[in-house]
């Protein structure tokens, strides 16, 4: 795990109340093989302020990478905060946006009343989204976005470290 500062570290000439400045998160998940060795990444941005963090699983698949991610990015958050977090992941997004309510009113069941597949790393990723106020958006992987260029590269590196 790399860091260059806390992005949320108490700052003595904020406002008083001034939760209101924005933590923008970039993720991604990468995994060599679907499954295989997988790793995710994150970059973290407040006030001026860039933290990078990954890691990885030796054995994964893209999905439980691209929602480690997100639930990671939050998690190193110090306090509660808005956020906006970037995702390429149409799952990891369509998931907290639309699926997850009824995944929970239904006892963690699809539709199908079959289980829910990564269900654990959705349960976190609620958890670590309720302290905070976060707006999902959407970035198409691999077109340029600077910081989802980081978080990929983040993401493959710590993949090919379990790589073997």
């Amino acid at each position: 795990m790399t860091a260059s500062a806390n992005p949320t570290a108490d700052d003595s000439s904020a406002d008083p109340g001034a939760g209101s400045a924005v933590v923008e998160i970039s993720t991604d998940g990468a995994c060599l093989g679907n499954p295989g060795p997988g790793g995710w990444g994150a970059v973290l941005r407040y006030k001026g302020t860039e933290k990078r963090i990954s890691g990885s699983e030796p054995d994964t698949t893209n999905n439980k990478m691209e929602l480690t991610a997100a639930i990671e990015g939050l998690a190193a958050l110090t306090r509660p905060s808005t956020v906006i977090i970037y995702t390429d992941s149409t799952y990891v997004r369509n998931g907290i946006m639309k699926w997850v309510n009824g995944w929970q009113a239904n006892g963690w069941k699809t539709k199908d009343r079959k289980p829910v597949k990564n269900a654990d790393l959705w349960r976190r990723l609620v958890e670590e989204e309720k302290r905070h106020q976060v707006e999902w958006r959407w970035v198409k992987g691999h077109a340029g976005d600077h910081f989802n260029e980081i978080a990929d590269e983040l993401a493959t590196t710590a993949a090919r470290s379990v790589s073997r």
